[in-house]
């Protein structure tokens, strides 16, 4: 038997004051996206903004349904978009702001396996990593590649 560790770093702010400007206009993006997010159900309201490569910012949410199951998360929203208006782009970063009835979220709202997916994919896709930026009242978490949201994505050597 061989033993794994895996580690995961972030780096985290506790103010949005403490960031890089490209980073606070992309998580204002976001916020901003989630004013606009599709949430009748369970007022969770997710803003997602990319920036891509050509300097594009694109903006995208939360879309729900009736029925949970094809409702389509913020995240991967904005990507497919990004990725059929720009589609030879590649995705340098996106930002994640989540908030409910209260407000914003204390602590960063985490995508959900398939958005870490999807942003994985978009690694592999332009061979660079995806800056994660997750936002929160409270804190903000910075990861440096999607793949340390998902050490062990399914990428295309998996497919044999």
């Amino acid at each position: 038997m061989n033993k794994r560790i895996v580690q995961i770093s972030a780096e985290e702010y506790v103010s949005i004051d403490e960031l890089q400007e490209m980073d606070k206009q992309l998580i204002f993006a976001a916020r901003k996206s989630s004013e606009k997010a599709y949430a009748p159900y369970s007022n969770f309201k997710v803003g997602a903004a990319v920036l891509l490569a050509n300097n594009e910012i694109i903006e995208a949410n939360n879309q729900e349904n009736a029925d949970f199951t094809d409702g389509l998360c913020a995240e991967r929203v904005a990507l497919f978009y990004a990725h059929s208006k720009y589609p030879d782009a590649a995705v340098l970063s996106i930002a994640v702001s989540a908030k409910n009835k209260d407000g914003l979220l204390r602590n960063p709202a985490k995508p959900c396996g398939s958005c870490r997916q999807v942003m994985v994919e978009t690694e592999v896709r332009f061979k660079q990593p995806v800056r994660i930026i997750l936002d929160g009242a409270e804190n903000i978490l910075i990861f440096e590649k999607a793949e340390m949201l998902l050490p062990f994505a399914f990428k295309p050597d998996s497919l044999g």
